[in-house]
């Protein structure tokens, strides 16, 4: 069991005999009022999702998970598909339960993997990935100013806004927590 403030995005919690991942949390401390917890929590098995505030000193018993290392394969009619590299055991997830994490994935990159009891509920990413630039606009020959930001599409569809410097094919590393520019990886 934990305290509903250690709480964080893609927990999965067991609530109402069901389990659920933490979408966002919000810590909420409103003067001389006890402190509360409000969370979005997304259904692992149906996918429906609901608000809930939790008290802070309320306790919530987090899902203990089995994770196996496994390669992503391909994407096809609304499933995304991964391959134990150990055993070659394959499993497939939709469209619902993964949502805009699939915007992170590309062929052969190895992704931690998510089972509870047996079955596999959902994946973990990395913290970073690196994705190539397919589109961008060109870059500002005369601005003199370095914090200019733009919008780049990657190659798994993703639109993130990058510094004026980068150029189409370019490499770069994007942050999957908030789905933000870190640095570029490499220069075309």
């Amino acid at each position: 069991m934990i305290s509903a403030t250690q709480l964080r995005v893609g927990t999965i919690i067991k609530w109402n005999d069901d389990l659920w991942r933490v979408m966002s949390v919000l810590h909420i401390t409103p003067g001389n009022w006890r402190g509360m917890v409000q969370t979005k929590l997304r259904n692992i098995r149906s996918g429906s999702q609901t608000e809930y505030r939790f008290r802070s000193e309320e306790k919530v018993e987090k899902a203990r998970m089995d994770t196996n290392e496994m390669e992503y394969l391909y994407s096809g009619a609304g499933e995304h598909h991964f391959m134990n590299t150990e055993s070659y055991e394959q499993v497939a997830f939709n469209d619902d339960l993964l949502g805009d994490v699939v915007r992170y994935l590309k062929p052969n990159q190895r992704i931690q993997v998510d089972f509870y009891e047996g079955q596999a509920v959902g994946i973990e990413l990395p913290a970073t990935v690196d994705l190539a630039v397919i589109r961008t606009e060109p870059r500002l020959r005369r601005a003199a100013v370095t914090n200019i930001m733009k919008a780049a599409t990657l190659e798994t569809g993703l639109e993130v806004q990058v510094p004026d410097f980068i150029v189409e094919g370019e490499v770069i590393r994007v942050d999957t927590t908030e789905g933000k520019y870190v640095e570029r990886v490499s220069v075309k």
